[in-house]
């Protein structure tokens, strides 16, 4: 007799049908979490560009205003479309992207003769990291305050309610972040579909009132504007290029949701409704230049300026969370890397390993946002500290993705020097420009690209010289081990079990060296325990651990490594429970087990290894290190923490 099943096999129909679905479903996520940023870029662009007070303003004339919209739609295509999409977002780790991505793949793949321009170029990309998270601290201030400044259009009395309004959106946007960003990106995805809609319509029907617009996409009117009246278009750039804030925030939200639905989200949806609408904005300021007050609202009709400030709203509340996410991937990769210390990082989806939420990142952004917001109190006056952030990662992003193309994919230099030298020079005329507007706001992002990049370096500096003093200290696992066995030093076995954690089975725990060292004293029962984390969601508890003798099958004393799925929470009395006791050499009694966690505490020494000040702050940094006895999920009333201090 044999058993019937209760379901048929799925046909392939069936099965591409559901694959279908599954890419529907993360491109619509990917709208919700990835696009918000360059996706809002049009409220705010074309009005800064023709804003009178601005230091270097741009004439409203007919040829202006087709230069201006021609270099939007050209500089959009080129750095975004080609540079992000079709380029840098092939070079990926392990499907994470972003600028730290880069970094890492730099160090896998530099020459051997190649070192010190690989750390140069590190050290740069560090530097263009620091500059993302000036853009995330930037880019939720001036999204929302942008969006909200529309109610003066509908209304000029409630101007004085757009700072609270904005305080108070920014404040629950952070709020929400716990919910990871597939939650996040599934409630946005239909507001940021609507978002578009409404704003490719509003171009076109702005476009029909004056569709002699559409010359702009010629390059010759781009070519033109720029050669022909470079002393206006030069300085413009600094505001043109707020058109494609957000390209390094789809770059580094890859690993959230893919390369394929952003690039398909982007091409088929982002791109065409914000060209429509820079386009019909165009036409718009063409047949009445008094409307560079706020051509985005004054497009769309009457009626319809209350939806659409609150649509905006929704819009840039999303181009917020497109570079928080950006942020957590960016701080997550900084500290795999060695440049932060553990951050406490919450791994938010069983599918996606790049789905995370870091709170301690989460609440700097969110002081940083509103004191931001409080500080300037106005879209117009944040416009060049976003410009320079932008700039600064985008050219840094070229330069490493086309040295990682040569060292990567052995890329002929001649093909690179095709597409580095035309994409370059236009990334470092943006730069350029931007570098006009220090005095007027690009200070910022430089002053915090600055801070961040100095508390980086001087962390990874400061771990180095700690592993390396605490290497010298713990010694050979093996080595110990080998000398308990043979009697050195004399110790007195005491029965019960004891758990070590340790980074690994090279050296020896500290905390194991101390209680042998000091007090002459082992446990009858001894397990050393390191964390392995897989790229997969969750390990089957047949995989779960591995055991190691190390070298003697009798006297208590084991290697255990424990291996997690991303997606999983380490729990270590839980998983030593799957332990039997001929792997153990002796049951493990895990109710009554002490566990031993060595707790470093560093110290200002007087070795020349760092200026005295950058001692002070990687000391100050290392509080920030999430908790092991909470992250491991040990027992808090059997929990030894053993301290022991290095000097720095």
């Amino acid at each position: 007799m044999t058993d019937t099943p209760t379901h048929a096999p799925s046909t392939p129909t069936e099965r591409g049908t559901g694959r279908e679905v599954v890419r529907l479903a993360a491109i619509v996520a990917a709208l919700g979490v990835v696009f918000g940023d360059i996706g809002t870029s049009p409220i705010y662009t074309l009005q800064t560009v023709f804003n009178p007070a601005d230091p270097h303003p741009v004439p409203v004339n007919q040829d202006n205003v087709f230069g201006i919209v021609s270099l939007i739609f050209w500089s959009v295509t080129v750095i975004v479309t080609i540079t992000y999409v079709t380029l840098a977002m092939r070079a990926d780790n392990d499907g994470e992207g972003g600028i730290m991505a880069l970094i890492t793949l730099l160090r896998r793949w530099s020459a051997p003769g190649g070192k010190r321009t690989a750390a140069f170029l590190a050290a740069l990309g560090i530097f263009g990291a620091s500059l993302f998270f000036g853009d995330s601290m930037i880019t939720p201030a001036i999204s929302v305050l942008s969006a909200v400044e529309g109610l003066k259009i509908v209304e000029p009395s409630f101007e004085e309610f757009i700072i609270p309004i904005t305080a108070v959106i920014i404040v629950i946007l952070f709020l929400v972040q716990r919910k990871g960003t597939a939650v996040v990106g599934r409630v946005f995805g239909p507001v940021m579909i609507a978002w578009f809609t409404a704003i490719g319509v509003a171009g076109i029907a702005g476009i029909s009132d004056n569709p002699e617009i559409l010359k702009a996409i010629s390059p010759t009117y781009a070519l033109g504007f720029l050669f022909g009246h470079f002393g206006i278009a030069f300085f413009a750039l600094a505001a043109v290029v707020l058109a494609v804030t957000g390209a390094e925030a789809l770059y580094a939200d890859m690993g959230h949701f893919g390369r394929r639905p952003i690039a398909r989200g982007w091409l088929f949806l982002v791109f065409p409704a914000c060209m429509l609408s820079y386009m019909g904005q165009g036409a718009l300021i063409l047949s009445d230049p008094a409307n560079i007050t706020s051509p985005f609202f004054l497009l769309v009709p009457g009626w319809g300026r209350l939806p659409m400030v609150l649509l905006a709203t929704a819009a840039t509340v999303i181009a917020a969370q497109a570079v928080i996410t950006g942020a957590f991937s960016v701080a997550s990769q900084a500290a795999q890397l060695g440049y932060l210390p553990r951050l406490r990082i919450v791994h938010t989806s069983d599918s996606t390993i790049g789905q995370i939420y870091v709170p301690w990142i989460n609440w700097l952004l969110m002081v940083s946002v509103l004191t931001l917001v409080f500080a300037f109190r106005s879209s117009h006056a944040l416009a060049y500290a976003f410009g320079m952030a932008v700039t600064g990662t985008i050219t840094i992003t070229t330069l490493l993705f086309f040295y990682v193309a040569r060292a990567r994919w052995g890329t002929p230099i001649w093909l690179l020097a095709l597409g580095a030298v035309p994409l370059l020079g236009i990334d470092l005329l943006f730069l350029g420009a931007n570098l006009t507007k220090i005095v007027h706001g690009a200070w910022l992002p430089l002053l915090i690209g600055v801070i961040a990049f100095t508390v980086m370096t001087t962390w990874g500096r400061g771990r180095d010289i700690v592993t390396a003093a605490r290497e010298r200290r713990e010694g050979s696992l093996q080595e110990f081990v080998d000398e308990l066995r043979a009697g050195r030093p004399s110790t007195f076995t005491v029965s019960g079990t004891a758990i070590f954690l340790n980074r690994g089975k090279q050296t020896t725990p500290l905390a194991m060296r101390a209680n042998v060292e000091n007090n002459h004293v082992r446990h009858e029962h001894v397990a050393i325990v390191s964390i392995a984390t897989d790229p997969v969601p969750r390990v089957p508890f047949a995989e779960r651990l591995t055991v190691d003798h190390l070298g003697h099958g009798d006297d208590g004393i084991i290697h255990v490594t424990a291996r997690y799925g991303y997606a999983e929470r380490p729990d270590i009395p839980a998983a030593l429970r799957y332990l039997d006791a001929s792997a153990t050499e002796g049951r493990l009694d895990l109710d009554r087990a002490s566990y031993f966690v060595s707790k470093i505490e560093l110290r200002r020494g007087d070795q020349p290894t760092m200026a005295t000040w950058r001692k002070r702050l990687f000391i100050a940094t290392s509080y920030i290190t999430a908790d092991a006895a909470d992250y491991f999920a040990l027992p808090r009333d059997r929990t030894v923490i053993m301290g022991s201090h290095i000097e720095v």
